[in-house]
C-alpha cells in the first residue's frame, strides 16, 4: 500500500513538473525568421517539362572543362564513377538484367532533373556554387557522354526541355495512397504484384 502511495505521489509530481511553464528551451532562440527575398531565392523548382528552368546556356566543350576541374575527382575523368561515387554514364540496356547499372543515361527519366540536381547539390564539396551557365555546361557534357547531345552541342532551357531520355517511359505516376503528389516510381515497382 505504501509503495502505491509513493508511486502515485511521484506520478503527480512528475506530471505537474512537466506541465509547469518555464523558460524556452535554448534551441528555440537559435536562428531567425527568413526574409521574403531569402525564401524566394531558394524557391527554384524545375519540373520535368522544363518549367522553372532559368535562361542560360552551356556548351559541351565548356562542360568538359568544368567537369575536369570540379567533378572528375569524385566521378572519374570520363564519369565512370568509382568505389564511392556513382557512374554517370553507361548502363543502357541493363535495367532488366540481374545487375542493372543505374546512371543518368540508363535510368533517369528527365534531363531537366539532371540540371536541377547539378545546380542544387553539386559539386559535393560546394553545393550550389555553379552558375546557371555552368550548370547547363556540365549537364550538356554529361548528356554528351551518354550519347544524348552532339560534341558541338549547346544546351539552354529550350534544348534541355526537348532532350528525350532513354528511360523516359520507365517511370509512371505513383498512384498509391499517401504517396507524394505527382511523384514518379519505376515502372516495374508500379506493376509489381499485379
Amino acid at each position: 500500500m505504501f509503495e502505491k502511495a509513493i508511486a502515485s505521489a511521484l506520478l503527480v509530481t512528475s506530471i505537474s513538473t512537466v506541465a509547469q511553464p518555464g523558460p524556452a528551451p535554448a534551441w528555440k532562440s537559435v536562428g531567425r525568421t527568413a526574409a521574403a527575398t531569402e525564401v524566394t531565392s531558394k524557391a527554384i523548382t524545375v519540373f520535368p517539362d522544363g518549367a522553372g528552368l532559368p535562361t542560360g546556356r552551356g556548351t559541351v566543350e565548356r562542360g568538359r572543362d568544368i567537369f575536369a576541374a570540379r567533378c572528375a575527382a569524385c566521378h572519374g575523368w570520363k564519369a565512370e564513377g568509382n568505389d564511392y561515387y556513382p557512374a554517370l554514364v553507361g548502363g543502357q540496356g541493363t535495367l532488366k538484367s540481374r545487375e542493372p547499372i543505374l546512371t543518368v543515361g540508363s535510368y533517369w527519366p528527365h534531363a531537366t532533373t539532371l540540371w536541377d540536381y547539378i545546380r542544387r547539390a553539386m559539386p559535393y564539396d560546394e553545393p550550389g556554387s555553379l552558375s546557371t551557365d555552368d550548370s547547363y555546361a556540365v549537364t550538356s557534357y554529361i548528356l554528351h557522354l551518354n550519347g544524348l547531345l552532339e560534341a558541338d552541342g549547346v544546351l539552354d532551357h529550350k534544348v534541355l526541355s526537348a532532350v528525350r531520355m532513354p528511360n523516359r517511359d520507365g517511370f509512371v505516376p505513383d498512384g498509391r495512397r499517401g504517396s507524394a503528389r505527382n511523384g514518379l516510381i519505376p515502372h516495374d515497382a508500379a506493376t509489381a504484384g499485379r
